[in-house]
């Protein structure tokens, strides 16, 4: 049976993922997106206005929905909790897509907030996105060096479409509801071994050359493309992920879509036109 769905943050990367493979599913489905103007769409896509920092704005965007995807793409979860109210006066459901993007909010004090929220609830608590690695794409564009700190980071990168699939299936399947599910892709690769994936992908002789953390940090600083009050955020990161255990891979996107996780390797492939 056919279900009513809001995919909040829709015109990001997993969202737009989301809102194409439920539409191929048959399901209706609703796009929220802070400027509905700038965003397109499926003919058949409800394009409404959702802007998560002004919960209240959600308030038009529920009537008849059934489940609701929710990322929460701020870096402060202050709002986080109103939005969930709102959510839970209307839908029957909520999928929550887990961030590390929230200083103020830890993994377990969003999975405590959805969980309790009223509502059937599904968390997916995903590893590292690959569409990260596009941070490095003007890099790539103009030579073949990435200059970047942590390069013997380990991690475990999950395409958007992986993501995306799991949600489609939390959001419209029934016995899902209070789990939480990790996801990673199938394979553990350095920061330096990921450069040199995308560089066998792109033919390409690519190699990373170390920064310093400082060096990391100005350089950051002084991308106007990326936000200045996340750089900090995310060196911290590194770190604590650079004295945490080595990553391991989970089953669970084979094990709820039927096919394995994407590789990085066929994700740079999906993402070409992205690096020329």
């Amino acid at each position: 049976m056919a279900k009513n769905i809001l995919v909040l943050a829709a015109s990001g990367n997993v969202g737009k993922q989301l809102v194409a493979q439920l539409c191929a599913a048959g399901h209706h489905v609703r796009a929220g997106t802070r400027n509905p103007a700038t965003v397109e769409f499926p003919a058949d896509v409800q394009v409404v206005r959702a802007e998560l920092s002004q919960p209240e704005t959600l308030i038009g965007c529920l009537d008849e929905i059934d489940a609701v995807f929710l990322l929460w793409p701020l870096h402060t979860g202050a709002q986080l909790p109103k939005a969930l109210d709102i959510i839970a006066e209307y839908a029957h459901r909520v999928v929550f897509l887990g961030t590390g993007g929230i200083p103020d909010l830890s993994f377990e004090d969003q999975e405590r907030l959805v969980h309790g929220c009223g509502i059937e609830s599904v968390v997916i608590r995903p590893s590292a996105f690959a569409v990260n690695t596009l941070w490095w794409a003007d890099q790539i564009r103009t030579g073949d060096i990435v200059h970047g700190s942590h390069g013997a980071l380990p991690m475990s990168l999950i395409h958007e479409a992986d993501m995306a699939a799991v949600a489609a299936r939390a959001l419209t399947e029934n016995g899902h509801a209070g789990t939480t599910y990790t996801l990673t892709g199938p394979e553990v690769l350095t920061r330096v071994e990921q450069v040199r994936v995308i560089g066998e992908v792109l033919g390409r002789p690519l190699r990373w050359a170390e920064l310093t953390r400082e060096q990391a940090r100005q350089r950051l600083l002084a991308d106007e493309s990326f936000p200045d009050s996340f750089v900090e955020v995310l060196l911290d990161g590194y770190d604590k992920m650079m004295s945490a255990p080595r990553p391991r891979t989970t089953a669970t996107v084979a094990d709820l879509t039927g096919r394995p996780a994407r590789s990085l390797a066929e994700w740079v492939s999906d993402h070409r036109a992205d690096f020329r």
